[in-house]
């Protein structure tokens, strides 16, 4: 693809973390956390604050929500209980969730059920008299996209909150590996909410996560949001502290061309988008060994 070789990567690579946030090519606002917990309370206190916001003006805030970094639902389920925050109002469309083979639902108790996650870390710990109304939680099935689709295209999305994956998947937007099936940009900035298969490389990044690298364990399944949901948001914030698996993907994000190869790029054009990471996965093994020989051959 024009723009993007392995010299390229190389260069984008080899940029010290210190260097990104004011970095002369970067193309999507970025921000530096020293660490996980640093993070979680940045995580916290943005979303408290624009739900409050909308409180204040008698608003619904409606906001897409991921499962992960773990890091922020300690914080925030704490402010919303010291501060008296009401979550009345706001609504809740959930990212995406894993299924097995058959497009079941897992166990509430598998570590990849994120509604399972959801509830027990994100609604439980909230009072009771604050919580997100039941009717304003949307969970992904393989049964209810239409319904899905409905109520998210009902009215605009205010945030949408998220990671990135190992190859810069935005909720589980993969990069398209089929031999037989290939996609451009405009289909992948327009794909929607879907059901599908799990690349390899997610199954494998996900089973040395969790599962000491037993892949046999990780769903194989996915529903998820479409980029189109995701990027409909007026404000798009993306936050990573799990390291190494996704350092690559964000510095192709930060500095690289809009790829299908990286979903993550689509960030690039959208007009309040921002990315935040820790130190550690802003940092790159290249970065820090420049005197590695990797036999790139121009051209």
């Amino acid at each position: 693809m024009a723009d993007f070789s392995l010299q390229n990567l190389y260069d984008w690579c080899k940029v010290p973390s210190s260097q990104l946030v004011d970095h002369p090519q970067l193309k999507i606002p970025f921000r530096l956390c020293r660490d996980s917990d640093e993070m979680g309370s940045l995580m916290a206190r943005e979303l408290v604050d624009e739900i409050v916001d909308h409180n204040r003006r008698g608003e619904p805030t409606r906001a897409i929500i991921p499962c992960g970094p773990a890091c922020w639902y300690k914080p925030f389920t704490e402010l919303v209980n010291r501060e008296k925050v009401s979550l009345k109002n706001l609504v809740v469309f959930h990212m995406d969730e894993c299924l097995d083979w058959q497009n079941r639902e897992l166990p509430r108790d598998h570590p990849y059920s994120f509604r399972g996650f959801m509830e027990r870390y994100f609604y439980e710990p909230v009072d009771a008299v604050l919580s997100v109304q039941s009717e304003n939680r949307f969970w992904l099935n393989a049964h209810n996209v239409d319904k899905i689709t409905e109520k998210i295209w009902a009215a605009p999305i205010d945030i949408t909150y998220g990671g990135w994956g190992q190859d810069g998947h935005i909720a589980y937007n993969q990069t398209r590996r089929h031999p037989y099936s290939r996609i451009s940009l405009d289909e992948l900035r327009n794909s929607t909410i879907r059901v599908q298969e799990n690349n390899l490389d997610t199954i494998m990044a996900l089973a040395q996560r969790t599962f000491g690298a037993a892949y046999q364990f990780v769903p194989p399944m996915s529903v998820t949001l479409g980029v189109k949901e995701c990027l409909s948001a007026k404000k798009v914030r993306l936050f990573s502290d799990t390291g190494a698996w996704k350092q690559t993907a964000l510095r192709v994000a930060l500095l690289g061309p809009l790829t299908t190869e990286y979903p993550i790029t689509l960030l690039q054009q959208h007009p309040d988008a921002r990315i935040t990471a820790t130190i550690e996965t802003a940092s790159h093994p290249i970065s820090q060994h420049p005197e590695w020989d990797l036999g790139i051959v121009d051209g």
